[in-house]
């Protein structure tokens, strides 16, 4: 018991150089951020402002760096690069169709026609005479 308290009780000059020690090593370790950036990956929640708060309702100038920012992340990924990044965005990265769709054309646009006799029997089933199984 005698010994423990002897370990623990330390003159001023020591526990100063303790200390000393110890914030250098804080110092050391303490890295001091002052640009911030947006996270890409994370959703943008708004929060609705008061209506009668004085400090809310003040005009303040707009940040074009972070506007553009703000946009460049809202811009899907043909937008943002020329090429696709991952092998998943190679499929349909080309949406271009690959025949013009020209609705004249008779060999590719086959449309519904109603002849006099198609629409007559429209007409009938319309009317709920069911001969379908004749």
């Amino acid at each position: 018991m005698a010994r423990r308290q002897k370990e623990v009780m330390r003159d001023a000059v020591h526990q100063n150089q303790i200390l000393q020690e110890l914030y250098l090593k804080e110092l050391r370790t303490q890295k001091l951020y002052t640009q911030y950036h947006v996270n890409p990956l994370r959703k943008v929640h708004t929060i609705t402002r008061k209506p009668m708060s004085w400090h809310d309702n003040l005009e303040e100038p707009a940040d074009d760096r972070f506007l553009n920012l703000i946009h460049h992340a809202a811009q899907g990924p043909r937008k943002k690069y020329p090429e696709p990044q991952t092998e998943s965005q190679e499929i349909g990265w080309d949406a271009d169709p690959l025949v013009n769709p020209e609705r004249n054309d008779h060999r590719l646009n086959h449309f519904r026609v109603h002849k006099d006799i198609t629409l007559y029997k429209a007409k009938m089933w319309s009317l709920g005479e069911d001969d379908r199984h004749r």
